[in-house]
């Protein structure tokens, strides 16, 4: 879903005043019915940790701990049955996940007499039944099934989600005939940092030239655009050429602003792809058949790395002559 920017603006101030629980989401929803649960639950998700990185480190501070912890133990003798914990969290406005691994970690430097492994304490939080104290593990437990933000629960359905929504665009990409490589193909073929589609011939789409797709199953706000034009994007491009990038879950409008640089924006494959018509590349000349099955005998060799670095660059040039082509056959003005 396209948004414009004031209309981001409006849902992330409605924001501010909800906390990272599923009964929260519902209320976002019921003030917002026009927009889905999922591009609602991103863009939320988004503030929330905007706002979290802003005032997280206030409850590092280990007084602020140790008053935490404190009142947690006080109310779990208290009321044993209760979400104290979640409560807590929700009151001091504070991630229930987050504010779940403080208190775990507090317990464990009781518990041991000293401070637990990072490893030991991720083990407890994705399962909690590891943790001998039964209240805690309960408490825990309550914390991480009702964040909807952070925690190993939110990590596990991002991961999946992400996953599935590139094996969606790879079923797409299949169902036009497209042939591609994907992330997988391409680390094997010893590149480090990939989209997660190379198209192997170009498409256009709304009249630009794609290279490379990737998918982020995701809203796409103004800091998380931002961030991925300097992190990912034009690297993509500078080694590549141009590209799509598809935020399932909509973005700004006015985010897709890099065009004519070569950065396409859409919240959905598209639909309306120009293909390279077979018909107007020319058969080789007979005489050069025999030398081309010579070519794609030493192509399918193992080559090494500095031969993948030289190949990579012949690449480069036959894509620029393929943009040239696919301009001249679909009238598209130069870049």
């Amino acid at each position: 879903m396209r948004i414009s920017r004031a209309e981001y603006k409006e849902i992330a101030r409605w924001t501010e005043q909800l906390r990272p629980t599923r009964q929260c989401m519902k209320m976002l929803k019921d003030r917002f019915p026009n927009h889905s649960q999922s591009t609602l639950l991103s863009i939320f998700s988004l503030e929330y940790q905007k706002r979290t990185k802003r005032t997280v480190f206030r409850h590092h501070a280990p007084d602020v701990i140790e008053s935490h912890y404190q009142r947690y133990l006080s109310q779990a003798r208290a009321h044993p049955s209760s979400p104290v914990l979640l409560e807590l969290a929700i009151e001091v406005d504070l991630s229930p996940a987050l504010m779940a691994r403080i208190i775990l970690d507090r317990f464990l430097q009781d518990l041991e007499g000293e401070m637990p492994s990072k490893s030991v304490l991720n083990s407890m939080l994705k399962e909690p039944s590891l943790i001998p104290d039964q209240i805690l593990a309960k408490n825990i437990y309550q914390c991480t099934i009702n964040d909807c933000c952070y925690g190993p629960l939110v990590d596990c359905i991002k991961h999946a989600i992400g996953q599935e929504h590139e094996v969606l665009l790879r079923d797409k990409l299949q169902e036009r005939n497209l042939s591609f490589l994907d992330e997988n193909q391409l680390r094997t073929m010893g590149y480090d940092k990939t989209p997660d589609i190379i198209l192997e011939v170009p498409i256009a789409v709304d009249g630009h030239i794609v290279h490379w797709i990737e998918s982020k199953a995701s809203f796409g706000d103004d800091h998380s655009h931002r961030t991925y034009l300097n992190e990912q994007f034009w690297s993509y491009w500078n080694r590549f050429g141009p590209g799509l990038v598809i935020y399932w879950y909509g973005f700004i409008g006015e985010l897709d602003c890099q065009r004519d640089r070569g950065i396409l924006l859409k919240d959905h494959f598209p639909t309306d792809i120009v293909t390279l018509c077979h018909a107007a590349q020319p058969d080789p000349p007979p005489q050069s058949q025999s030398k081309d099955k010579r070519v794609r005998k030493v192509k399918k060799k193992k080559v090494n790395m500095a031969g993948k670095r030289e190949e990579g660059k012949e690449v480069g040039r036959v894509r620029t002559r393929v943009d040239t082509e696919i301009r001249k056959q679909f009238d598209f003005p130069a870049e």
